[in-house]
């Protein structure tokens, strides 16, 4: 939404961080859980997209690469709106006088890009029914951690992070909202072998936009011209994004995103953990990380 329309609203934000309950063993929200049903029975179209990822893992990017592409690289129709209300965030719950994710996606029109940071297993099932396209992101997890902390920091209804040592312990034991890096991940790579998934690597896209972006085209099924390939590079780069107030989250109340404390834009890098991981954070990390991550072909790259 626009910073406009949230004060049109005249919500009275007294602000208190979420509580914390649990869907299948994943933590999530109470709001969330309370409608999970409702979640659960959310009813998928044939042309719907949906961008995946766990959270910090470079959805707004994804979401607005994609929306440049759909609208085939017009600046002023992808500014139409917040990326918030360009794409439904299907299981949220920002405010009970404000509709739902799942609401804001029913009253969409078709075609539909939606958004989520379900674990696979608790996808509604009618996005398998429909074999709908989903595009899937994964950020390496030294650096979604460091991300999320910012994230769980800035946004003052997400859970209370703690001390950085603290939220680590945390997410390392799947004690975070949205639950374990690691089943996510490696839950969406299995899947990709009997859905129609683009999985896509945070890595990549930075190293190579050009060659990421042409693999986003191609599973769309759409053709571009050169120069507007171009143009969608620019402004999907990280410093242009920051300064987009319909990417960059700056529309939203400060009593519930809290920028002076850390931009939701933060900085976008990869290897930016060396900054926060002590030597003996790193050691336990990777010991952690060798146990979990046995026994997939998944593989992600630290630092380019």
């Amino acid at each position: 939404m626009s910073a406009e329309k949230f004060e049109a609203i005249k919500i009275d934000w007294e602000v208190t961080r979420y509580e914390v309950a649990e869907v299948e063993g994943i933590p999530f929200t109470k709001k969330i859980c309370d409608k999970w049903d409702k979640i659960w029975a959310f009813q998928a179209k044939p042309d719907d997209l949906l961008i995946s990822t766990y959270a910090k893992a470079g959805t707004t990017w994804t979401q607005e690469i994609v929306d440049m592409i759909q609208h085939d690289g017009d600046i002023e129709k992808c500014k139409r709106a917040s990326t918030y209300e360009r794409h439904p965030f299907i299981e949220w719950i920002l405010h009970e006088r404000l509709p739902p994710g799942w609401e804001q996606a029913e009253a969409a029109p078709s075609p539909r890009t939606l958004k989520t940071h379900l674990p696979v297993q608790l996808i509604p099932p009618s996005f398998w029914e429909q074999n709908c396209k989903i595009i899937y992101v994964a950020r390496n997890a030294k650096d979604n951690a460091v991300s999320y902390y910012h994230f769980h920091r800035m946004n003052q209804i997400m859970p209370e992070p703690g001390t950085w040592e603290e939220f680590l312990e945390k997410y390392m034991a799947g004690e975070v909202l949205w639950g374990s890096w690691y089943d996510h991940v490696k839950g969406w790579w299995k899947a990709k072998d009997n859905h129609r998934i683009l999985y896509l690597f945070y890595e990549d896209l930075k190293e190579n936009p050009r060659r990421e972006i042409q693999k986003i085209l191609q599973f769309l099924e759409k053709d571009l011209e050169k120069e507007i390939l171009d143009k969608i590079i620019h402004h999907t780069q990280f410093e242009i994004m920051k300064d987009n107030p319909m990417a960059n989250y700056t529309a939203f109340p400060s009593e519930i995103m809290n920028h002076k404390i850390s931009p939701f834009m933060r900085k976008g890098a990869v290897g930016d953990w060396k900054n926060y991981f002590t030597v003996a954070q790193n050691e336990r990390f990777n010991d952690d990380y060798k146990k979990k991550m046995a026994g997939t072909s998944l593989t992600f790259r630290m630092e380019l």
